[in-house]
């Protein structure tokens, strides 16, 4: 069993008077993690399930007293893909508001429903967390350092989805189940998402820009869609955790970018995927991009696990001088360049440094990653 970092922060929350919500992109682990945490205690668990149909009809016109039978002699309820049921947020707040000796547990897969439907109803009355693919630092716990730094190239081609890491040689197969009916299944549960085939063009279309600035109309024109549709299908995207944008940087310097974005992937092997490629680093013209997404999404696992809010950001100027990655910790200004080739010499521009002399520049490579995926400062 792969230890996840965040069962420690989650078992100190327990019988606080607050519903745990758990969100989280399909087979990220939630359940295993809930039922890991679980398993450590010794209370009475009632465990539901949204996704059957009697438990939707239970929850239905919910009040305390039926709450109450419901929930029985248990001390614990735990509703997993608590997304179907609906008004889950009036049901959540009942049972913290009502039952004040049971500990509630809701997971969800789709971030854009259950946030929607819980936010308000819960407001003051909730601990919130964000499960993630494992992450190099959890992996590195569980067999070692030196083991995860072997399989560093492995991991950048294939991802860190549980199902992945547990089951080797069938890497391949298991990614393309889980970029096809997992990406889609709750996008497609919503009517707004009415073109499947224009979902899977943009998904591609940002996969093959990896590590590029990204422009809506010109991915409009791309796949054959308007810029509102392009922009409301990678806002689904985002919410259901399958991608992440991070914007331009600008402050200083008048010929900075200030509305770019680039858009990264959660999981470097969802994204080769839907790509379709696989192949070795060795092989591949993307190694540069697939080292920036690694590091990127390694780096915001670590800031989630430690509640470290800062701003993210790229830079560039119209010049084309570009720093990969910005981090901006109150007044503090860090910036880092990725490189997965060591022996290239690298610069930090001197119009960056020259308009922000007090920042920090670092080079990332594989010789010195660990500190920048395992540290969050």
């Amino acid at each position: 069993m792969i230890r996840r970092f965040i069962a420690e922060k989650m078992g100190t929350r327990f019988f606080k008077g607050k519903a745990l919500i758990l969100f989280g992109p399909r087979q990220s682990g939630k359940t295993t993690l809930v039922e890991m945490i679980l398993k450590e205690r010794n209370e009475p668990v009632l465990r539901l399930s949204g996704d059957e149909a009697d438990v939707r009809e239970l929850f239905s016109n919910a009040t305390s007293t039926r709450l109450t039978a419901i929930v029985g002699q248990n001390k614990i309820v735990f509703i997993d893909e608590a997304q179907r049921i609906p008004n889950i947020g009036l049901t959540l707040k009942l049972f913290t508001d009502q039952l004040k000796d049971l500990q509630v547990i809701a997971t969800g897969s789709s971030a854009f429903e259950l946030a929607s439907r819980v936010q308000e109803p819960l407001t003051g009355r909730k601990y919130e967390y964000h499960l993630y693919p494992l992450s190099y630092a959890e992996m590195a716990a569980h067999h070692g350092m030196l083991e995860e730094r072997r399989l560093l190239e492995h991991r950048m081609v294939y991802g860190y989805y549980p199902e992945i890491t547990t089951h080797p040689g069938e890497e391949q197969e298991l990614l393309k189940l889980l970029s096809g009916s997992y990406l889609y299944k709750d996008l497609l549960m919503l009517e707004q998402i009415k073109k499947p085939v224009l979902l899977e063009k943009i998904l591609k279309a940002l996969a093959l820009q990896l590590g590029n600035e990204v422009s809506y109309n010109e991915l409009g024109r791309l796949v054959g869609a308007d810029i509102q549709t392009v922009e409301k299908y990678i806002d689904l995207l985002e919410k259901s955790f399958v991608i992440f944008r991070l914007p331009a940087y600008s402050r200083n310097v008048r010929n900075e970018i200030r509305k770019g974005r680039k858009i990264y992937f959660y999981d470097n092997g969802i994204r080769n995927a839907i790509i379709g490629s696989f192949n070795l680093l060795s092989q591949r013209t993307d190694s540069g991009a697939l080292w920036e997404n690694f590091l990127i999404s390694e780096r915001m696992k670590a800031l989630a696990l430690r509640d470290v809010v800062c701003g993210r950001f790229f830079w560039r100027t119209t010049q084309q001088q570009e720093i990969d990655y910005l981090e901006e910790h109150q007044d503090q200004l860090f910036a880092y360049e990725f490189k997965w080739n060591p022996s290239k010499k690298t610069k930090i521009p001197k119009t960056f440094t020259r308009a922000y002399p007090m920042s920090e520049a670092k080079v990332v490579t594989p010789d010195n990653f660990e500190e920048f995926v395992l540290s969050s400062e």
